[in-house]
């Protein structure tokens, strides 16, 4: 049965009519056209369909949209302010920390919302928190070093 759900999507309130357990990121890239949140694996262990809500990372694959209810949503469209990318984009870029590009996303918005819980996180924190994230283009230590940057970067900007 179609549910009405609105929520915040990248700072704008949205509403979609959809069945309630469909799972947000169908709802994101069909309904919404926004296509930087990526099908990975469809099961919540790959994290290139991580989008952050409430500050957490989650993976929206397995999120049931009716769970977005009155909350807010950030995808990897919604990371970048007037025109200006994150320090966390940047970082990534500059740093080279992309092969492909497909898990490029999730890695982003799992670290942001790892930088919002630590600030000042140590190599140990980023590895920890990064560890759910693949990548199978081998880019982990330039991914590890851009997280690094952007959090000194970030530091005391929120």
């Amino acid at each position: 049965m179609n549910e009405t759900i609105s929520f915040t999507l990248n700072g704008k309130e949205v509403t979609v009519t959809t069945e309630g357990e469909r799972p947000l990121l169908w709802v994101l890239r069909t309904d919404l056209g926004l296509t930087g949140t990526k099908y990975g694996c469809g099961e919540g262990t790959c994290g290139a369909c991580t989008v952050v809500m409430g500050n957490r990372a989650v993976r929206s694959c397995i999120v049931p949209v009716r769970s977005v209810r009155n909350r807010e949503v950030l995808t990897i469209e919604g990371l970048a302010r007037n025109g200006q990318l994150h320090p966390l984009q940047e970082a990534f870029a500059k740093h080279d920390a992309l092969q492909c590009g497909f898990c490029t996303p999730g890695m982003i918005l799992n670290a942001y919302s790892l930088l919002l819980r630590k600030p000042e996180p140590t190599y140990e924190d980023i590895v920890s928190g990064m560890e759910y994230n693949l990548c199978r283009c081998g880019a982990h230590t330039r991914i590890i070093r851009a997280i690094e940057d952007a959090a000194a970067e970030m530091k005391g900007a929120r």
